[in-house]
């Protein structure tokens, strides 16, 4: 048997496992959202990578996140939209990539981003926010930045309804913010924006209920869950779910939910069920 690279004739058959490059062939496919996990085993759960593959791989995912960030200030339209997509991806990869973009300062620019008259450009704004926003510094930085009015703004005067919905999921995510339920209270407009959306488009409910009953991406049906819950806020919002009997459903997905972003949603959900019914609205029985 001879080496494949130098053509020499090898003293030794014995195969060893090269380790380095398995970490490396590990971290791509995890950068790229492609499972290696084997036959029979639960698929390794992508978005919850909170460390990195390897040091290189951590200065790699830093210094993309800071030329992403100059790219969202510096560069013209095209190029600012560009970047917004990438940190779209990027953030929903894992964890430790939606740290790096937010220290990097992706959020403040990606905020300025929602005034933007294109529909590309506010769209993959929005969606970034959204995937940022599920990290607790994600959250902070945009409420002290300001975002929520931007947010809101979205919410009510967005582009398409796609950018409405994610800004209604972005919402619900910074209710944990200390405050900022406060703040949205304190805005008249919010929640009736939320119901406007539901009426606007007739069909939104029953389509986030059937993503609850069919999808297996979890990510996709956290953010469902997410709008279902701000909208159950109010009173039209809450009969117009419970028109599609999705009470049984939530519970199972609350009972079987090992995330806080599956099981609060569901908890939201059941709890202005139950307080519409203790203001006596019957048609809630």
């Amino acid at each position: 048997m001879t080496c494949p690279k130098t053509g020499e004739k090898l003293t030794n058959t014995e195969l060893v496992p090269n380790t380095n490059l398995r970490k490396l062939i590990h971290q791509f496919c995890a950068d790229k959202g492609v499972s290696l996990s084997k036959r029979g085993k639960k698929s390794r759960d992508i978005s919850r990578t909170v460390i990195p593959g390897s040091p290189s791989a951590a200065e790699a995912m830093k210094f993309l996140s800071k030329f992403l960030a100059r790219k969202l200030i510096f560069g013209p339209s095209e190029q600012k939209n560009k970047a917004a997509y990438e940190i779209r991806l990027l953030a929903k990869a894992n964890i430790f990539n939606r740290s790096c973009l937010i220290e990097a300062g992706t959020i403040p620019p990606l905020l300025n981003l929602l005034y933007s008259f294109n529909k590309s450009i506010q769209e993959n704004a929005i969606a970034a926010l959204l995937k940022l926003s599920k990290h607790a510094s994600g959250k902070k930085v945009m409420v002290e930045s300001g975002g929520l009015r931007a947010i809101l703004a979205i919410l009510m005067r967005g582009i398409s309804v796609e950018a409405r919905q994610i800004a209604a999921a972005t919402i619900f995510y910074l209710f944990s913010v200390k405050g900022c339920r406060k703040l949205i209270g304190e805005i008249p407009e919010a929640i009736p924006a939320l119901v406007d959306l539901m009426k606007e488009d007739a069909g939104t409910v029953p389509l986030l209920v059937a993503i609850l009953a069919s999808s297996d991406k979890h990510e996709l049906v956290a953010d469902s869950l997410a709008v279902l819950a701000t909208l159950a806020k109010n009173y039209d919002g809450t009969f117009a779910i419970l028109q599609t009997s999705p009470l049984p459903l939530i519970t199972r997905i609350l009972q079987s939910s090992t995330s806080q972003a599956g099981k609060e949603p569901c908890v939201s959900i059941l709890q202005s069920v139950y307080q519409w019914r203790r203001r006596g609205h019957r048609c809630f029985g």
